[in-house]
């Protein structure tokens, strides 16, 4: 196991100087291609690479794919003994790892409209799923303590298990999507999802599901790398765009690393500020309330600051519902409008734009940073509920 670990680590390295060098080598390429945007939030409006998620995707899976020979070695000559079922998993997960690349370069290019955006995660998670079914089948759930004497001490969901599992990969891949928008804020939450995941495996390495935690730290130390590779240019003042390539890999292997290491409620708590955001946005994301294409701050040149982005409705056009959630929400002070003239005038409903409300003008560095350190926050929440906390609902933490 160790020897296996430093030759991945090895590669690695490897990874993030590789992907650092072929993203700076391959910008001109890149703008010559019209594949750039341009950075709303600052005064020089010049063209910025995009898409260069792509990049550090198949770096990512250049480096699993070296990674395979070494990881099964000692089995290679071992035809009787080999770990068939540890293989169909990892190139299951490569798989769909890979199809979100794909799918992700396709809507960086051709701007996919949002039913596309949650078809395809679906459909790059029946490699998941099918694996699941062969190798586990495992469709029972523990019921936490408090619910045991109505429920007993686990039940079986069957099929559901798959929709719920199907779901997690379209929820992760959309998830880290939703929130973005400013420099390095994508790439600086995965990379604090990712930390903490790989925190978790090595805490539970030496207990009795080490295999699976084990798989978990194969894919997710080279996804590590190759993002660290991209964060020092897309950091403030961003170089690249890393474009919903990125956005859509990375969910995917936290799905991937979450389905098939057994640890998918785990792995969710990780995302607590994405649930908290994409609940937020439900509103506008299913069009209750008006949703403009873009709900990123709007900048201000003059201060060098962003502020809430807003937009504009007839009260007639929100209808009984939509008022209900607006007025719900202003309760809860989770949004800020203003009524005249029969217009409302109310800021987009995202956590960036919250946390703009509450903060005020901010430097777009400024509010980057503060969005990671409620990551960061987030993170040591979902690990204190799921050690301490979780003995409270379980007979042991094994369960999640």
């Amino acid at each position: 196991m160790w020897i296996e670990l430093c030759c991945l680590l090895l590669l690695c390295c490897a990874g993030v100087f590789g992907t650092r060098q072929i993203c700076q080598s391959l910008q001109p390429l890149l703008i010559s291609a019209h594949l750039c945007g341009k950075d709303l939030c600052k005064p020089k409006q010049t063209p910025i690479p995009e898409a260069t998620g792509v990049i550090s995707g198949c770096v990512f899976l250049i480096i699993s794919f070296l990674f395979i020979p070494i990881q099964f070695g000692n089995n290679i000559l071992n035809a009787e003994n080999f770990p068939h079922n540890e293989l169909v998993e990892l190139l299951a997960a490569l798989l769909s790892i890979c199809c979100m690349l794909l799918l992700g370069f396709a809507d960086d290019v051709l701007n996919l409209r949002w039913r596309h955006k949650l078809l395809l995660p679906s459909v790059a998670s029946l490699p998941l799923l099918v694996v699941y079914y062969v190798n586990f089948n495992s469709t029972t759930i523990i019921v936490p303590l408090p619910l045991r004497e109505w429920l007993g001490h686990a039940v079986n969901i069957g099929f559901l298990y798959y929709v719920y599992m199907g779901m997690l990969g379209v929820f992760c891949t959309n998830a880290i999507n939703i929130l973005a928008g400013i420099n390095g804020l994508e790439i600086g939450q995965s990379l604090i999802i990712g930390f903490s995941i790989l925190i978790f495996n090595i805490v539970e390495l030496y207990r009795e599901t080490q295999q699976t935690h084990l798989f978990s730290m194969y894919i997710i130390l080279p996804y590590l790398a190759t993002t660290l590779g991209l964060f020092q240019q897309n950091w403030y003042p961003a170089e690249i765009f890393v474009g919903d390539t990125f956005c859509y890999v990375s969910g995917m292997t936290f799905a991937v690393v979450g389905i098939l290491g057994h640890f998918s409620k785990t792995v969710l708590l990780f995302f607590i500020p994405q649930i908290f955001n994409f609940l937020y946005s439900l509103p506008q994301l299913f069009h209750i309330v008006p949703c403009p294409r873009h709900r990123m701050p709007k900048y201000n040149s003059s201060s060098d600051k962003l502020i809430a982005s807003t937009c504009k409705v007839p009260k007639e056009e929100l209808g009984k519902l939509g008022l209900s959630i607006i007025y719900v929400l202003k309760s809860l002070k989770l949004v800020e409008y203003d009524y005249r003239e029969d217009v409302i005038t109310m800021n987009n409903f995202t956590l960036i734009n919250l946390v703009l409300i509450y903060r005020g003008p901010t430097h777009e560095k400024t509010l980057t940073l503060t969005l990671l350190y409620i990551q960061i926050l987030c993170s040591v929440i979902a690990f204190t509920i799921r050690y301490p906390l979780a003995s409270y609902f379980y007979n042991t933490s094994s369960v999640m």
